[in-house]
């Protein structure tokens, strides 16, 4: 039976990060807080745990899941070619709402779906979030809900949602934003918005002049 751990104690989050470290060791997923939405998140290095994270989501392996990582030092381990501007966006924005698509280390001995040589990288502004991937490392995440349905603000919600799929909850409170991060291709030139989000594409561009945002709904 999957276990929802209330995070907003000291007491509490020892207790919480202790058991999610022990479900990812064991390729099980956990549920996690960010400064967006919930997560899902499993060990980036483990396929079958990523398996079941798409699973879980209802997402196939077309739809590869973001990688979260615990500081802006852990980007050059894997991703390779990185262009000086994505290092200023990073150095802008990391901790943050910011996705940034790289170029992988083809070295890396990780299976994440069909992700055509590249990896998303984002380090999160969540103290939970980041003291777990500390411990334990590049996370896979991607928003706790069914593929359709809404992002998960609340743990509960995420539960509803994913059920028994995930082994543990990390309760850290509400979210007030249903924006998920900004998601930027650094792979092309000039660099392209792929996803909208919670970070605007004015304070974006004022690191990046030349960035080229998403293109409009309809």
């Amino acid at each position: 039976m999957s276990l929802l751990i209330d995070c907003t104690t000291e007491s509490g989050m020892d207790r919480g990060l202790d058991a999610a470290r022990t479900a990812l060791a064991g390729h099980e997923c956990v549920v996690l807080p960010t400064d967006t939405v919930y997560g899902i998140g499993a060990d980036a290095f483990s396929p079958q745990a990523v398996a079941v994270l798409l699973a879980a989501k209802g997402r196939g392996r077309a739809m590869p899941p973001p990688v979260l990582i615990g500081g802006t030092a852990v980007m050059d381990g894997l991703a390779v070619d990185i262009p000086a501007d994505a290092r200023r966006l990073a150095e802008e924005f990391w901790p943050g709402a910011l996705t940034l698509i790289l170029t992988a280390q083809p070295s890396l001995a990780w299976d994440l779906g069909e992700t055509r040589g590249t990896v998303a990288l984002r380090v999160p502004d969540d103290q939970v979030a980041r003291e777990l991937l500390q411990e334990v490392g590049p996370l896979a995440v991607s928003s706790a809900n069914r593929t359709g349905q809404p992002a998960a603000t609340t743990a509960a919600a995420a539960r509803e949602m994913l059920g028994e799929s995930v082994a543990v909850y990390l309760d850290d409170g509400d979210r007030t934003t249903w924006e998920p991060s900004t998601i930027i291709d650094c792979t092309v030139s000039p660099f392209r918005v792929v996803r909208r989000g919670a970070l605007g594409f004015e304070e974006l561009a004022a690191v990046v002049p030349d960035l080229v945002d998403a293109p409009t709904a309809g």
